[in-house]
């Protein structure tokens, strides 16, 4: 009889918190396990080994990723100006895995850290194309300061920090970045 998709997707899920909350080293089969409510043999059903559940969290990030990637070139506002409306954390399913698996590229796991490699040269792209290969870095600069400074401010678990002036300002920068 097969296991539910719902139980495997509760494990992932499950390890995707335990990266987030606590790190690579705690997140444990056994962690994993307990947190998804699931018997060890159950998740040994879905997940053989811990790279497994690596390599389907990086599936993860790269779909929710490509899923961004096409709003952002579609976006009517620029990628630019998407890009950084983004850039600030909103609890979405994007910004937990992305988070979740920064906690391996922190670990140096080369297949992380070559997931954000693409990432990186997907957004500068875009970016790129908006406001011109010059300036695609600093718009790209601009959005990963605004994420960590604002993760910094927030601190675990707290309330979001107010970036709206922040937000206006930068995304003044931008459209002189354009001009």
């Amino acid at each position: 009889m097969a296991r539910k998709p719902v139980a495997r997707e509760a494990v992932l899920d499950a390890f995707e918190t335990l990266l987030i909350e606590e790190g690579e080293r705690a997140a444990t089969l056994d962690a994993v396990a307990k947190l998804a409510g699931v018997s060890k043999g159950g998740l040994l059903y879905h997940f053989p080994t811990k790279e497994a559940m690596v390599s389907m969290l990086l599936e993860r990030l790269d779909g929710l990723l490509a899923q961004d990637l096409g709003a952002m070139a579609d976006a009517p506002e620029g990628a630019a100006a998407y890009f950084i409306k983004s850039s600030l954390w909103a609890g979405t399913p994007l910004d937990r895995v992305f988070v979740a698996a920064t906690r391996l590229a922190e670990v140096a796991h080369e297949e992380a850290l070559q997931r954000f490699a693409a990432a990186q040269a997907s957004w500068l792209e875009l970016l790129a194309g908006d406001v011109g290969p010059a300036m695609a870095k600093a718009v790209l600069y601009m959005g990963d300061g605004l994420y960590f400074n604002a993760m910094l401010a927030r601190g675990p678990g707290g309330p979001m920090p107010e970036v709206a002036a922040d937000l206006e300002s930068l995304l003044a920068a931008v459209d002189r970045l354009r001009g």
